[in-house]
């Protein structure tokens, strides 16, 4: 075979390797069907601006009685998936600051800890999703549902009061942050996790468990945005 020929079998070879790889260089972000979804949704019918966003993983995204519970507010569901804080993170300013909320309630974090992070990672993750959403909304409350104790992950659950304390602890120094600690409410008199709160993968929750997150949050909007008005 000529050097010539060679070369150009060279070539041929090089380009087909590099158009085999190009696809999997091209894979969406994680979840990036569920955000174009709600893109789409959008301009069907566009949300009110100046509602209430809840957003967060799939225990937001299940919370499929969000309007009947919240029935004197414009509540405005963008919970996805099995999302972690980063996720929401990476699509704020989709999915959350373009509606121009009065408020945010926020629930991610057990997926966190749950695929190895640390407390001090997910707690830096909040961080950094208060941080994008102040790029916008520079005074918009950001209200964060604790990690609840889901007994599927109970073992985890010195991680899960850590990462609670750090977040806690953070919202009392800083303006317009809110911390509703549901964790307590969700056990029972020996300090472990109610079973009956829960479906029956034992992590997400039932009406039962909803209508305590219901309860708990409802007088932290209500007071939230009195103090707004």
């Amino acid at each position: 075979m000529s050097n010539t020929r060679a070369f150009l079998f060279l070539v041929a070879g090089l380009a087909a390797v590099a158009a085999g790889q190009a696809p999997q260089s091209e894979k969406p972000a994680p979840f990036e069907n569920e955000i174009a979804k709600f893109e789409v949704d959008d301009l069907k019918n566009p949300p009110m601006k100046g509602g209430i966003v809840f957003v967060g993983s799939s225990s937001i995204r299940k919370w499929t009685s969000l309007q009947k519970d919240f029935p004197d507010w414009n509540v405005i569901n963008r919970g996805f998936g099995g999302s972690a804080i980063s996720d929401s993170v990476r699509y704020a300013h989709r999915i959350v600051t373009p509606y121009e909320p009065r408020m945010i309630v926020f629930f991610a974090g057990t997926n966190d800890l749950a695929s190895g992070k640390s407390p001090e990672t997910v707690f830096a993750d909040y961080k950094a999703f208060v941080a994008t959403i102040r790029t916008k909304l520079p005074r918009t409350p950001i209200a964060y549902i604790s990690i609840s104790p889901a007994p599927s992950r109970w073992g985890n659950v010195e991680n899960v009061k850590k990462t609670n304390r750090l977040i806690q602890e953070f919202s009392t120094k800083k303006r317009h942050l809110i911390f509703i600690d549901i964790f307590p409410l969700m056990l029972d008199s020996q300090g472990q996790p109610r079973p009956e709160l829960f479906v029956e993968d034992r992590l997400h929750m039932n009406p039962d468990g909803y209508a305590i997150w219901t309860k708990a949050v409802t007088p932290v909007i209500a007071s939230t945005l009195k103090e707004r008005n």
